[in-house]
């Protein structure tokens, strides 16, 4: 749902005379870039100096904004442009630490050479205590093959190597799990598939990540059905899973029912594909798709969605549209029909403004920028680690959807995704269902 964009800090100076920090606000606005953070460095008699984060679409955007601020006045200046996403990735994102500090002779014979003999030994003949005595059971493999890194596409796994660091970091901050990438240098899917069940024992979970369509789709089932450990594509199911969060969200404000209205999913790769069975399975009577791939449309309908022939037709049919193509104004505002929900989820540039919506008639009308997976994916693996399950169900899924839900401040579509609350209440969702189900299996 991400398209490529670029963001740098501007350090701007402005005279200390109200009135001022609006006029740089508008000069960005206008030229199109989307403002971020704004921390104020210095402020003296005479001037103020601040640091302000900028989304642009490229380098000439950018250039235009330098430009703008400059031309406001005399007094106003961009003093430097500074790449603070750059500086965060040097060296790398995360760093394997010891639990334990190594500070004496005894320390080390208790944690290594002679004493974790016995611990060895403990394990081969219960293998099920590795989850209590060693990290496996709150480690999980985050793995990728580099096809589908964010929007931009096939640029392979050592390039999409920051995206793997940070959600090893999401996964440390918001659930306390070690995530480990594993970057592979294929896309056969028997050759993943293969690799990943050789290196699955040393995991309590796996994370596949950035994998492109269609063969994400066969290397999860298999994956899932192979091994005896969770297996989840995050680009499907915590995507799915965040979407539907905030659908129902948009519908408690729109005043509709969800289960009884007609969906329809613009864009049917793997995030598409995985809302509709999760709208399917939440319990929505008609789901529809559209999308230019016709192995798209064969999936679509293998587990009962209704395949609509384009993106007009789909707008014409459905109460509730949510679209994922990464294709910027792709909805114009004459399709939309009064009363109708919108979720545009392409991020930064969405199918259509939630402004262009509402005005051509939408009752509710949202993009992707607050829609993050990092909303769903820590807990819900938190979760499944926690109940030690063999796999993550719908059942789970939707339950850390109606979390999300239930965590969710009356006016928002979805929680801030660095509230602590939400990624705890994720996990206990999941846990419970979880739990349950082992007790009904057993």
């Amino acid at each position: 749902m991400n398209v490529q964009s670029i963001i740098r800090n501007l350090i701007v100076e402005t005279p200390s005379i109200p009135g001022n920090l609006a006029k740089v606000a508008t000069a960005i606005g206008t030229i199109g870039g989307d403002i971020g953070d704004i921390k104020t460095m210095k402020i003296g008699t005479l001037s103020t100096v601040r640091d302000i984060s900028c989304t642009c679409a490229d380098i000439a955007q950018l250039n235009q904004i330098v430009d703008a601020i400059n031309n406001i006045d005399d007094n106003i200046h961009v003093r430097s442009v500074s790449d603070d996403v750059m500086k965060a990735h040097e060296g790398g994102k995360i760093h394997m630490t010891s639990r334990i500090d190594v500070r004496s002779l005894s320390d080390l014979r208790r944690i290594y050479t002679p004493g974790v003999a016995n611990v060895c030994q403990e394990i081969q003949r219960a293998p099920e205590k590795a989850h209590y005595y060693t990290s496996i059971g709150n480690t999980v493999a985050i793995i990728t093959d580099g096809t589908a890194i964010l929007g931009l596409g096939n640029i392979g796994p050592v390039a999409g190597m920051p995206v793997m660091e940070g959600k090893a970091v999401l996964f440390d901050q918001f659930a306390g799990i070690s995530g480990i990438p594993i970057l592979l240098d294929t896309s056969n899917p028997d050759e993943v598939v293969e690799t990943v069940k050789h290196i699955a024992k040393g995991f309590g979970g796996i994370l596949l990540e950035d994998i492109g369509s269609p063969h994400c789709f066969e290397i999860e089932e298999r994956l899932k059905a192979e091994l005896p450990i969770p297996v989840m594509h995050d680009d499907q199911h915590g995507t799915a899973v965040v979407t539907l969060a905030a659908v129902i969200s948009a519908c408690r404000y729109a005043g509709v029912e969800l289960k009884d209205a007609v969906v329809g999913q613009i864009g049917l790769g793997a995030a598409g594909l995985a809302i509709c069975r999760m709208l399917m399975a939440y319990g929505v009577k008609e789901v529809c798709g559209t999308d230019p791939q016709e192995s798209a449309l064969v999936r679509l309908r293998s587990f009962g969605g209704t395949v609509v022939g384009s993106v007009e037709e789909t707008m014409a049919k459905c109460d509730i549209v949510i679209a994922t193509t990464g294709v910027s104004g792709l909805i114009q505002p004459s399709m939309v029909r009064e009363g109708q929900i919108i979720l545009a989820l392409s991020n930064p540039y969405p199918e259509i403004t939630p402004e262009d919506a509402i005005a051509a008639g939408a009752s509710y009308a949202a993009d992707g920028r607050l829609v993050n997976n990092v909303l769903g994916f820590p807990g819900i693996f938190r979760g499944a680690l926690n109940a030690n399950v063999k796999s993550i169900t719908y059942s789970m899924l939707l339950a850390a959807a109606n979390a999300i839900v239930d965590a969710t401040r009356n006016g928002d579509l979805v929680p801030h995704p660095l509230d602590p609350n939400v990624h705890k209440s994720v996990a206990e969702a999941v846990e419970r269902v979880a739990l349950i189900e082992m007790a009904h299996i057993d």
